[in-house]
């Protein structure tokens, strides 16, 4: 069994270029890291993302982030898996938006493609994957159960929140302060499950 790396830099990347994701994981990991960069602020281009699984998908970024920027990288890779789609969008979840990556669009398409199923049941996932310039890696995996609502509920979160109530709740993500969501969500889940693991 491999022992796990500790993180013990004071910069990290996060392999993203969703701000929306960004301001989350800024928001958890506050104070534990000195300096916190986005893709953005290193210039990282997006690798392609071939992976057949979350993780295979995240440690493709991280890897990439790592390996470009020099620096530990953070990414992760989440989604939306619908059971009464067979679990997707699943992997598929930004590619549902179209180039534009359009979220109200790929809403619309989870709707239009549930037709009058019964069943509403869903889950959000994602995997956490950290990332150091020799090829380590370190991950975690968050998961939160739920129903997909319609019509859209709430403009604040970002991506498929306005249509995901998590289980024990009755409000969508997107009507949730950034606290309350991360109380409940995936990659909040993840998130405190890599700190713990790693910072």
């Amino acid at each position: 069994m491999s022992v796990i790396r500790k993180f013990a830099g004071d910069t990290l990347v996060l392999a993203t270029h969703n701000r929306g994701k960004v301001e989350e994981l800024k928001h958890m990991l506050g104070g534990r890291i000195k300096k916190l960069l986005c893709a953005a602020d290193v210039d990282l281009p997006e690798p392609v993302e071939d992976g057949a699984t979350f993780l295979a998908n995240a440690s493709i970024k991280a890897l990439a982030g790592a390996r470009d920027s020099g620096l530990p990288c953070l990414a992760d890779d989440s989604g939306l898996c619908v059971n009464a789609l067979g679990g997707n969008p699943g992997i598929y979840s930004a590619r549902w938006g179209g180039p534009e990556k359009d979220f109200k669009k790929a809403m619309r398409l989870v709707h239009e493609r549930m037709g009058d199923s019964e069943d509403t049941s869903a889950a959000f996932v994602a995997v956490l994957v950290l990332a150091w310039p020799d090829g380590h890696i370190e991950w975690t995996e968050g998961r939160v159960e739920g129903n997909i609502v319609w019509p859209m509920q709430g403009d604040g979160g970002h991506g498929y929140d306005p249509i995901f109530v998590p289980k024990g709740e009755t409000r969508s993500f997107a009507q949730m302060t950034m606290d309350e969501k991360n109380g409940y969500s995936h990659r909040g889940f993840a998130l405190r499950a890599m700190i713990e693991k790693v910072f």
